[in-house]
Parts: C-alpha cells; structure tokens; sequence
C-alpha cells in the first residue's frame, strides 16, 4: 500500500524467508522483525503484521481466518485491505475502494463532488459493490486497480485506450479531467531538527552513542542517533540542552558534519549533523548504548539513522592509510 510493487519485491522475498509461517511472524523478535522491514517506512505496519499474526495464532489456531468480520477484526486491516484480501485469494464478493478504484468509479459514474467527502464516499462504496461481477470478484478488483495505475491516471488518462471507455460518463461528457473533484494539498510544514554524534573511543574501537525510539513517536522501535523531533529548533546549542535533559549529562555541540532533508507526514524537514561530545562520562542508561558502525549493520536503525551511521563510515573509510 503506497509503496511501488518494484521497491516491495526484495523485501516481500526476504521477509518470508524469514518469517516462513504466521507463528514464525508472532513469535519473532521485534528489532529481528524490524531489521526486515527497514527502508520501506510506515514502521506501524510491521508492528500490526506481528500484532496480527499473533491474534490468528491465539483465536485461530495459526490458520488465517475467512470471514469478513473476523478478518476486519485483525490489527491493522481495515475494510478496503480485509475485501483485498479475501476476494483475491478466496474469490469472496467484496469490493475494493482505494486511490485507483476511487477514480475509476469516480469517472465512470461522473461523480464531480470530492472523493474525501464522506458521503462521496460511501456512494462509491456502494458502487464499487454494486458492480462485482457474480463470480471471480478478486479478479475484478485487480483489474479496477490495473485500470486506475495505468490507464485512467490522475492527469492526461488514456480514454483512447481504455476498454470501458463506452460506459465511462465522464468520458462520454468530456469530465475525465475534472473528476475526481479536487483534494486540498497538505500545508506542508518547514522544521530544522539536530542530530548528534557522540563518539567514545578506545584502542581497541570506535563507537558511537544511539538508541531505539520510544513508543509512540516518530519510527518507534528503530534505533537512531540522539536526536530532536518534537519541534523546530533555532540552534544546535538548543538541541544539546534538550538532549542532556534526556540524557542526565551536559552535552557539548561542535562543527556540523552534514545536513539531510527528509520528509516525514506533513513536514518537510531539514536535520543537521553535528558532532559533539560529553561533558562528563554517561553512566550507563538504558535504553541509551555505545555501538560500533559494524554493530550498526545489524540494528534496525530509521532511514535519517543509516544515512548517518553510512556517512560516519564513508569518512572513517576516507581516513583509512592507503
């Protein structure tokens, strides 16, 4: 969902590697989990596989229900990816509304009003339904979706080339570019956030502070570097006095290292790399731990982590005698 199928593909093969059944899924440890899901955002996600992987194992003896409503009732799956679900792989009479379908039907019925409105929704709820075939549902379904990624696209749609073009309204009354009526865009917001990279070195390694995000915040469960994200910051010296309020221990901020922008739901933000150090020595405090770039590698880490644990290891590799 929301992601291209080419980008899914090597993690789809890689995660039933390893999470062959559903009690492989419930019972693995979360970062394991994680780790296998990193990269492809909407962390939320993986979490609900497991939470409902482990509904089915308790309430179902391991064996993925068949009925709409014990379906609906799984973590995370709401009635457009239940009706996915069981009309695809159990040919079940159930209709699919998402982005594509929304417009094809949209479309196909003329219907001007906005497709967020409540009430344009559940008419194309019951229009989706109306027109399942008797049979074989789960290939209409697919077949809607093909339509509306391929064919009947946002802008310029290929009416030319569309098989159903003769029964389209939309079409017939040259509205295929007005409908669906408009969506309001996302303000998107500006931040500046900080990341810090604190290095404890010894003879024998280098290694670098990080932890894993708490519950209920921004990729929760991945690990990063100590890092602002509850509000737009002025300076780096502002970030280092939040971060050793967390921390217990004063922070000192030196030279910035690299700035990455990123986007995450409705800002669009700018986070600056900072090295610095501590004032005293941390005593240990969970969940914070000193790791080496290798230990790295095996941490389910966000997306702006990696970006700096592969940054700190292009330099490391730059200093490296030839």
């Amino acid at each position: 969902q929301q992601t291209q199928v080419a980008t899914v593909i090597p993690y789809f093969q890689r995660f039933l590697v390893a999470f062959p059944t559903i009690d492989d899924l419930a019972q693995a440890d979360p970062q394991h989990l994680m780790s296998h899901w990193e990269g492809l955002g909407y962390y939320r996600r993986a979490r609900s596989l497991q939470a409902a992987a482990q509904v089915i194992v308790a309430e179902h003896d391991g064996v993925f229900p068949e009925t709409f409503d014990e379906v609906l009732a799984l973590p995370g799956i709401g009635r457009y990816t239940a009706g996915a679900i069981l009309s695809i792989s159990r040919g079940a009479r159930l209709p699919v509304l998402e982005g594509n379908t929304t417009r094809v039907f949209s479309r196909w019925a003329a219907i001007r009003e906005s497709s967020a409105a409540a009430a344009t929704t559940r008419l194309l709820w019951e229009i989706a339904e109306a027109m399942l075939p008797r049979k074989d549902a789960g290939s209409f379904n697919q077949a809607a979706m093909e339509l509306g990624a391929l064919i009947c696209t946002p802008q310029s749609p290929d009416c030319e080339s569309c098989p159903v073009r003769s029964c389209c309204r939309a079409h017939l009354d040259g509205l295929q570019e007005q409908i669906p009526g408009k969506v309001t865009r996302i303000q998107y917001e500006r931040r500046t956030e900080y990341a810090l990279v604190i290095q404890e070195t010894t003879q024998d390694s280098s290694k670098f502070l990080v932890r894993p995000l708490p519950e209920g915040g921004r990729w929760a469960g991945l690990w990063d570097f100590p890092r602002t994200t509850r509000e737009s910051l002025e300076s780096v010296d502002s970030a280092a006095e939040e971060l050793s309020e967390q921390l217990g221990v004063p922070i000192s901020a030196g030279l910035r290292l690299q700035t990455f922008k990123h986007a995450v739901t409705k800002y669009r933000i700018s986070l600056h790399v900072h090295q610095a150090s501590l004032v005293q020595r941390l005593p240990r405090r969970d969940p914070w731990r000193f790791v080496s770039l290798d230990e790295m590698t095996k941490l389910p880490m966000s997306v702006t982590g990696r970006r700096i644990a592969d940054l700190l290891r292009s330099e490391s590799q730059q200093k490296l005698p030839l």
